[in-house]
C-alpha cells in the first residue's frame, strides 16, 4: 500500500519547535510542546475518532487515544499500543527547521548548507538509500525525525484504519508524550488512560530495527572543592580544583569512553565540566547493558574519587550518583517474547528484513516495561539523531506506516 500522507504529516510536524529543556524544572519542560499536541488532537478528531476516545492531559501535555476494536473481534484480544514522543533534543537548534528533499539519491556527498556536508564516508548508512528520497536538514538545525517520524507514522496508521473500517483489528492504543529527550517522557504517564496490554515505542532508527535491551544508566555529579590563594603566594597553600578534576578523569580508561565503545560495551562519559581554582563540578553518564558491570562502574568511579582525595590532602570531593533507568531485557525475555515475534513476523509479511540491536541509550519503553507495560522499541526510519546531520528516508516512513498497520492487524 502507499502512504502518501506520512511525508506531508512529517513535514508539517517538524515545522513546530518542540525542543525540551532540562533546566526549567517544569512538566512539560517547555510550553511550546503544547502547540504540536493541539495539532495532533485536532487531526485525530478530523479522522473521525470520537472525542470520548481522546484523552488530553492538559497539565502535563500527554495525549492518549484509542481506536476501538472492529465489530466481532474477541473482547479478550490483547490491546496493542504505539507510543512516540513530541519533543526534540535540545542538543541542536530545533527552531525554523528548513528541510531539504533529495529525490533519487545517487550516493554522493550532500551539501546541506552552513558548511556542513552529509557524506557517505562519515555516515555510511546513507548508502542504504541510493535511488530513494531523503529528507535532510539545511545544516543549521536538527531535522526532528526523532521522533516526529514516529509521530507521523502512528498518525498515518490511525488515519488508515479510520478510512478502512473493513480492516479487522483489536483495540489500538496510542500515546504521544513530552520530554522524552530529557529523560522525563514517562514522568506523568498514565497507564490506565493508555490502556494497552503491551506496546511499542516507535522511536528507533534504521528500518527493520527492533530493540528490547538498552543500557542501565546512571548520572554522576562530582564536586571538587580546592583552595584559592593569590598565585604569587600559593606555595604549599593552593589546591587547584581544576587540576584535581583532570586527575580524576585521567583515571578513566580510554577504552571505556563513548567514542571507543560499541555494541554491548559500556562507558563513562564526561559531558560537562566547569569550575574555578576553588570549585569544579564534573558531570558523567555511566552506562552498561550488564547489571554487574554497571554496578562495578559506579563503585569504581567512587573509588577513583576517594583515592584522589586521599592523595591530595586538603581537597574535598563529593560524589552523587543517581540511577536513571534500567535494561528492559529482563522484562521482555523470556516472558514476553511474543511481542517481539508479533513485530518480526509483521515485518516479514510487509517485506522488511528485521534485525535486533541493543540500544546504546535509553527509551521510554524501558521505564514503561518496569512499570508493568512490556514495551520494546521499533524503527521510525531516521539516522544521525540530535544533530544537523540528521536525515530520514521517505520510503522508510511509508513502509514503517505499513508495518504498524500490519502489527495492529495481527
Amino acid at each position: 500500500m502507499r502512504n502518501e500522507d506520512v511525508t506531508d504529516r512529517f513535514l508539517r510536524y517538524i515545522a513546530v519547535d518542540t525542543a525540551s529543556d532540562e533546566t526549567t524544572g517544569t512538566s512539560p519542560s517547555t510550553v511550546k510542546q503544547f502547540e504540536l499536541a493541539r495539532m495532533l488532537i485536532d487531526e485525530l478528531k478530523e479522522t473521525g475518532i470520537p472525542e470520548e476516545d481522546i484523552i488530553f492531559d492538559r497539565e502535563h501535555c500527554y495525549i492518549y487515544c484509542r481506536l476501538r476494536a472492529s465489530d466481532g473481534v474477541d473482547e479478550n484480544t490483547p490491546k496493542v499500543g504505539f507510543i512516540a514522543h513530541m519533543d526534540t533534543s535540545p542538543e541542536a537548534p530545533g527552531k525554523c527547521v528548513s528541510p531539504h528533499i533529495i529525490e533519487d539519491y545517487n550516493g554522493t556527498d550532500i551539501e546541506l548548507g552552513n558548511g556542513k556536508i552529509l557524506s557517505p564516508e562519515c555516515f555510511p548508512d546513507i548508502n542504504l538509500y541510493k535511488g530513494q528520497t531523503l529528507i535532510t536538514t539545511d545544516g543549521t538545525t536538527l531535522l526532528g525525525a526523532d521522533d516526529k517520524a514516529g509521530v507521523a507514522e502512528i498518525m498515518s496508521m490511525a488515519a488508515y484504519f479510520m478510512l478502512h473500517p473493513e480492516e479487522r483489528h483489536g483495540e489500538i492504543c496510542i500515546a504521544f508524550t513530552p520530554d522524552e529527550e530529557i529523560g522525563e517522557g514517562t514522568r506523568h504517564f498514565d497507564l490506565s488512560a493508555f490502556g494497552a496490554d503491551f506496546a511499542y515505542t516507535v522511536d528507533g532508527g534504521r528500518i527493520g530495527e527492533i530493540s528490547y535491551e538498552n543500557f542501565n544508566a546512571a548520572s554522576a555529579v562530582i564536586t571538587v572543592t580546592g583552595r584559592t590563594v593569590h598565585p604569587g603566594d600559593a606555595y604549599g597553600k593552593m589546591i587547584n580544583s581544576l587540576r584535581i578534576s583532570m586527575s580524576i578523569d585521567s583515571q578513566i580508561p580510554d577504552n571505556e569512553r563513548p567514542d571507543t565503545t560499541r555494541d554491548h560495551e559500556g562507558f563513562f562519559h564526561l559531558f560537562e565540566s566547569s569550575g574555578t581554582c576553588e570549585n569544579t563540578v564534573m558531570r558523567y553518564l555511566i552506562r552498561d547493558h550488564d547489571m554487574e558491570l554497571f554496578e562495578e562502574k559506579k563503585r569504581r568511579l567512587k573509588d577513583i574519587c576517594m583515592n584522589v582525595e586521599t592523595d591530595n590532602p586538603g581537597v574535598k570531593i563529593d560524589v552523587v550518583i543517581t540511577d536513571t533507568y534500567f535494561n528492559m531485557l529482563s522484562k521482555i525475555i523470556p516472558d514476553n517474547t511474543y511481542i517481539i515475534d508479533r513485530c518480526t513476523d509483521a515485518m516479514k509479511r510487509v517485506g522488511i528484513e528485521p534485525f535486533t540491536e541493543p540500544i546504546r541509550g535509553g527509551t521510554d519503553g524501558a521505564t514503561l516495561s518496569f512499570m508493568g507495560l512490556p514495551c520494546p522499541n521499533i524503527c521510525s526510519g531516521g539516522h544521525n539523531y540530535h544533530g544537523v546531520y540528521e536525515f530520514v528516508c521517505k520510503e522508510s516512513m511509508e513502509k514503517i506506516t505499513e508495518l504498524l498497520i500490519e502489527i495492529a492487524r495481527a
